[in-house]
């Protein structure tokens, strides 16, 4: 055997003696990213996860249970499911209390306040202003309302046309024609549910996501800040604004630049302001909180 092979043979003996000795040291699995994808509430949704020792579920089971924590939210409070229960509400023509299963009591308890804090501008009430513009379950619309019909169903719009008792869990119309759309809050929520499941599973870095509203938690497999794309408000092509590092925090995207229907050559926006009735016109293209 030559000097330099045996060098050679000396040095790859050495590294790998190195190597073992650190993970030796270390005694745990190299970390890795678990990535679940699917559909919900009419979006696609994205969870990253990076486990450890402690968090050692199977990965099916895992799957399953946060597919099945979003089908439950979709369940409760989706306004294009027929047996959902924000849809059975709303087809009640009384004003009798409808009771509420406590996750949903909590969204509705949650719209309250986030109504009262906004000074009205968030209300969820418009669920008939939302189908009137083309974007709810009854689909896209020819022709703007008019202000007549606009003005009809703003009378059966507002915060203050729900009774709610969050002890009871019972919602009570005022006005029989109101309709609520949690739309503007029932994914994150979801969202939430999600984190909260994967963190009583054990896990404390991952990334939930969906449809624009994300939770991230820990660090991510390079154990570093979590990093999250604002997509720049243009229609014509996808490109992003600015990369933010984060972590246990939570960030939502709401723009107008990828839900809105053209009609004469105007654009409408699906985010409606209640004090109005008419979608916003304001310029803002996006917004991240």
């Amino acid at each position: 055997m030559t000097s330099a092979k045996a060098k050679a043979m000396l040095f790859s003996a050495a590294a790998s003696a190195a190597l073992l000795l650190v993970l030796a040291c270390r005694n745990e699995p190299l970390r890795e990213e678990i990535r679940f994808q699917g559909s919900t509430m009419g979006t696609y949704y994205s969870v990253k996860i990076i486990p450890d020792k402690s968090s050692d579920i199977p990965r099916k089971r895992l799957y399953d249970e946060i597919q099945a924590t979003l089908d439950a939210v979709d369940a409760a409070m989706s306004t294009f499911k027929d047996d959902s229960e924000l849809t059975r509400f709303n087809q009640r023509q009384d004003d009798l209390p409808f009771h509420l299963s406590p996750e949903t009591a909590f969204v509705f308890e949650r719209a309250r306040e986030i109504h009262h804090r906004s000074s009205g501008a968030f209300d969820i009430t418009i669920g008939p202003l939302v189908d009137a513009w083309g974007f709810g379950p009854q689909g896209t619309i020819t022709a703007p309302p008019s202000r007549e019909e606009i003005d009809l169903l703003r009378k059966a719009t507002g915060q203050d046309l729900l009774t709610l008792d969050a002890i009871a869990s019972t919602i009570r119309k005022e006005d029989p024609s109101v309709h609520a759309d949690l739309s503007a809050i029932a994914k994150g929520f979801g969202v939430d549910q999600v984190a909260q499941r994967l963190r009583d599973s054990g896990y404390e870095d991952f990334m939930v996501e969906v449809g624009g509203e994300v939770r991230v938690s820990g660090l991510n497999l390079a154990s570093q800040p979590w990093r999250v794309a604002i997509e720049r408000p243009v229609s014509r092509a996808q490109s992003f604004h600015r990369v933010l590092e984060l972590t246990d925090i939570a960030l939502a995207t709401s723009g107008d630049y990828r839900n809105f229907i053209e009609i004469e050559g105007r654009r409408i926006s699906h985010t409606i302001d209640p004090r109005t009735g008419y979608p916003v016109t304001h310029g803002v293209a996006s917004v991240t909180v």
